[in-house]
């Protein structure tokens, strides 16, 4: 997809990585975009597991056509620039991976992020070599496309059980190296990581992922160099969270307790009502 209207978000999304820090909600449906653009975010993400979840499916259980779909009607919902969260790129070999990227492009989403999981329990990282050239193969279907849409490299390290922040700076050098415009290493904590991370992959911007309560604020992630703050499956998980308290104490004391704080109809009505829009 390329029209004015895409080209602008692109435009606009890669803009927001030049200076500053900002925040990258993570809707995992329709109405949650809208309401997040409601809230007034200036960019949005999409979630694997967040988007899995609410399908009754785990993490990484939606096929290649339903990330596709998926993404086209988050891209519809709002007018704000989307970030795909892409997986390994859904390709078993990494000329599988540019297909696959090219028609992730032509959803019209304004980014994309590869990462370097394996899915192998025994290996849960790729070779660096296999995953530099998964990155260089989105980078070629990006270049390919003609369209300004940014590239992020993940290093999982942290997330499949191998926090080696060494060899995570040194996976993010290589993707940057292979044309990732953002790196991202989901699951580093530690100032001294976060700051090692920033450093190491200058003057490229790092995006930093908030699972949950932070010893940080916003501004102090600011402070120490990070670009973006994107917050992965946590809203979709605190969603959750708030719909399994509510029914286990219905379940455990007949207390309907949990229901409090439920939003009101009346607002989401009105949130939602297309006249309004």
């Amino acid at each position: 997809m390329s029209t004015p209207d895409v080209t602008n978000r692109r435009q606009q999304f890669r803009a927001l990585h030049a200076s500053g820090c900002f925040v990258l909600p993570n809707p995992w449906d329709i109405g949650s975009a809208r309401y997040l653009q409601h809230a007034g975010f200036a960019a949005l993400a999409s979630t694997s597991s967040g988007r899995a979840w609410s399908r009754g499916l785990p993490d990484g259980g939606e096929t290649l056509d339903e990330v596709l779909a998926h993404l086209r009607e988050l891209v519809a919902a709002t007018s704000l620039p989307l970030n795909a969260d892409f997986g390994d790129g859904f390709g078993a070999a990494s000329a599988d991976v540019e297909v696959a990227v090219r028609r992730a492009i032509d959803t019209g989403v304004a980014g994309l992020s590869i990462e370097d999981a394996s899915g192998d329990p025994g290996q849960p990282l790729r070779p660096l070599d296999d995953a530099v050239a998964r990155l260089r193969a989105a980078r070629k279907a990006i270049d390919r496309s003609g369209a300004v849409v940014m590239l992020t490299g993940r290093a999982e390290n942290f997330f499949v059980g191998q926090p080696d922040i060494e060899d995570a700076i040194r996976r993010l050098r290589a993707y940057a190296a292979a044309g990732a415009d953002c790196l991202y290493a989901p699951g580093i904590t530690q100032r001294a990581h976060i700051e090692a991370v920033v450093a190491a992959v200058a003057p490229k911007p790092v995006n930093l992922l908030i699972g949950g309560p932070s010893a940080f604020s916003l501004q102090e992630i600011a402070a120490m160099g990070v670009r973006r703050v994107s917050l992965g499956g946590a809203l979709a998980r605190a969603a959750w969270g708030g719909v399994m308290r509510a029914t286990q104490l219905l379940q455990d004391e007949g207390s309907f307790a949990g229901l409090e704080g439920a939003a009101p109809g009346a607002t989401l009505n009105a949130l939602f009502d297309p006249a309004k829009r």
